[in-house]
């Protein structure tokens, strides 16, 4: 036997049951908002890495800044600060990175903008971004360089730059 339903039915999609947020809460919210949309973009965390990450906070810090000639080299970073375009109800961001390897008399050896982007959209502000950056140098000879890197926030025009030293260790 089957039913057939005519007539319209309506329901809520969401519920107004359940716990209303604390005043509290929702005034620290209001200040974490405000501290974000007025800072310049920056970063809460940057790191060599063991590897690639594999998400927000999901990184193993690598116990040392000395790679073998072509070894790869990781970077995890944590963007804060950056804007947000608003169409209707969806939030989009866009940052594009940009690299310079430098030996330490500031000579560029290489470098390549807008090599990465992260972007992404939803319904709500997505504030825990992470990037993870891999680079492979070959051909560097043993000695000591610094890989500077430099977001640029395409929504807000922002831009925030990070180094890391780190060393090339001859082959064995």
């Amino acid at each position: 036997m089957v039913a057939i339903l005519t007539g319209i039915l309506s329901a809520q999609a969401q519920s107004d049951t359940g716990s209303a947020l604390s005043p509290a809460f929702l005034q620290a919210r209001a200040a974490y908002d405000t501290a974000w949309e007025t800072s310049g973009l920056a970063f809460d965390k940057v790191t060599l890495t063991d590897g690639s990450s594999q998400g927000y906070g999901q990184y193993t810090p690598r116990a040392s800044s000395a790679y073998g000639d072509g070894e790869p080299l990781s970077v995890y970073a944590e963007p804060v600060g950056y804007d947000f375009r608003q169409t209707g109800d969806s939030y989009a961001y866009e940052l594009t990175a940009s690299y310079r390897l430098l030996n330490l008399s500031g000579q560029v050896l290489a470098e390549q903008g807008n090599f990465a982007s992260f972007a992404g959209s939803g319904l709500s502000k997505k504030r825990e971004l992470s990037a993870s950056l891999n680079f492979q140098f070959s051909g560097l000879p043993s000695g000591d360089y610094k890989l500077e890197a430099t977001f640029t926030d395409a929504v807000g025009g922002k831009q925030a730059s990070f180094s890391l030293p780190f060393s090339v260790t001859a082959a064995n």
